[in-house]
């Protein structure tokens, strides 16, 4: 089950909601970066976001992720792109990021913070931020206080403990950060590169695995979540908070 999971998030532009203007923006927040900075991008997928980076900067870019065909996938997009000397796909684990302390002038989790949760990995990943050193990640947030109950339910179902945008805010601060720059993502992040091509792909998969139900049943859950947001996104969405960290 775990390899199909894998396996129609592959076929996505991007494995979760965001854009190449969205990526930008909040790059675009940081100002003190050096020329040739040193980049962590965790959670990477197949690299959407890591080549946007590339193509706004100068420096390294260390791309992790704990599956291998999308770091396979991602070093071979590099390759192709004469990247490979800047772009290093590494397979690892987000929630013990094998780097020694201070490696990065960046930490970038573009909709990927949410599988150890917000706190956890500003609190995990502080250590290896060189002093000073910026992160940027988004994540899903209450856009409105009350939500219909179907939202509601289905949302603290798939990522329980879901906040408010400026709850984060504090966590930050809390943690060691000061805030730079936040911003909520608007509908089409959702839809052209992940959703409407996510719908386009399931039913080719119901047609591949038509006799195993727990995949059959996946692909109701995915069915489910792209109505949900369709009927309900003007109650939740991803916010990107770009935060320093504080010494």
């Amino acid at each position: 089950m775990e390899e199909f999971f894998y396996e129609i998030f592959e076929v996505l532009p991007r494995q979760g909601p965001g854009n190449r203007e969205s990526t930008q923006r909040a790059f675009k927040a940081i100002k003190g970066l050096p020329l040739d900075p040193m980049i962590l991008d965790i959670g990477c997928g197949t690299g959407a976001q890591t080549f946007d980076l590339a193509g706004m900067t100068d420096g390294d870019i260390a791309a992790l992720d704990n599956y291998l065909p999308f770091i396979d996938t991602l070093n071979i997009k590099a390759q192709q792109k004469a990247l490979s000397h800047r772009i290093h796909g590494v397979v690892g684990d987000m929630g013990a990021p094998d780097f020694k302390p201070g490696s990065f002038d960046l930490i970038w989790a573009e909709g990927s913070i949410y599988i150890i949760g917000f706190e956890e990995g500003l609190r995990r990943w502080r250590p290896i931020l060189k002093p000073d050193g910026y992160m940027a990640v988004s994540d899903l947030v209450w856009l409105k206080a009350d939500p219909p109950e179907k939202a509601k339910n289905f949302i603290r179902s798939d990522i329980p403990g879901v906040k408010f945008a400026e709850d984060l805010l504090v966590d930050a601060e809390r943690l060691g950060y000061r805030n730079i720059d936040h911003f909520f993502l608007p509908d089409e992040t959702w839809w052209e590169d992940y959703y409407k091509p996510m719908a386009k792909a399931i039913p080719g998969m119901r047609k591949k695995y038509p006799e195993i139900q727990n995949i059959q049943k996946f692909l109701d859950s995915l069915e489910l979540e792209i109505e949900i947001f369709r009927d309900y996104s003007d109650y939740y969405g991803y916010v990107f908070i770009v935060l320093q960290k504080n010494d």
